[in-house]
């Protein structure tokens, strides 16, 4: 049976497995509402999740901080809130920056990073991710970082896989069966790794909503990534 050890890159989602998606997004929410118990954590994060995911469909090549002010104003529609000022939706949408990392990420990649490359795929823009890198991330090196923009469609969308595995052939000489998928969302990333022939690691991280289906699939779950990063 294959270890954690026989592989060579772990391809990153960030925002829900580096990040507190969805602790960020909620704190981005809170102007929004008029009361902050106004609703559930798990009726906010449903509702969020179902539009973003409409949303990158329908628009794949806009950039993430542009589609999150998109859906500002269809959430409060949604919910029943007044609509926000266009300047409201612009400051939501630039959020994703100031969203913090899960406490024990930076620790966790610096350990995994003596073991693997690491790399990104995520469903956010360069400028995005640039700001969350330089804060929450604290500027950590990953060895190769691929956006959303950089492709022109969002997760689950296969070509984002595609592209990737090209990418780190390209570049580190790795074969897909050399990539371990490392992500939290089961909609974003662990489903479509899986059709894309790459194994992959569930990052559950206890309590999250969003991505998450009645069936998961993973080759090895942990917690926390930091659980992952001790069992090396």
């Amino acid at each position: 049976m294959a270890q954690l050890s026989d592989y060579r890159l772990l391809c990153f989602d960030v925002y829900g497995t580096l990040i507190d998606w969805e602790n960020g997004i909620l704190s981005a929410l809170q102007p929004l509402l008029t009361e902050p118990s106004q609703f559930t954590r798990e009726r906010l994060l449903t509702e969020y999740h179902e539009l973003e995911a409409k949303q990158q469909e329908l628009t794949p090549d806009l950039p993430y901080s542009q589609l999150l002010a998109t859906i500002h104003p269809l959430l409060a529609a949604r919910l029943g809130l007044p609509p926000p000022s266009k300047e409201d939706s612009t400051t939501f949408g630039e959020s994703v920056g100031k969203w913090p990392a899960f406490p024990d990420t930076v620790e966790a990649l610096e350990k995994l990073s003596k073991h693997y490359k690491l790399v990104v795929l995520s469903n956010v823009d360069r400028a995005s991710f640039a700001k969350s890198n330089a804060g929450s991330l604290q500027g950590f090196p990953f060895d190769k970082i691929i956006t959303a923009q950089d492709i022109g469609s969002y997760k689950p969308d296969a070509r984002n896989f595609e592209y990737m595995k090209a990418a780190v052939q390209a570049e580190f000489g790795v074969t897909p069966d050399q990539i371990l998928q490392t992500a939290q969302s089961q909609f974003h990333d662990h489903q479509p790794a899986r059709k894309a022939g790459i194994k992959s690691v569930w990052i559950e991280r206890p309590g999250a909503t969003m991505g998450n289906r009645n069936e998961p699939i993973f080759d090895w779950r942990f917690a926390t990534l930091g659980e992952m990063a001790d069992t090396l």
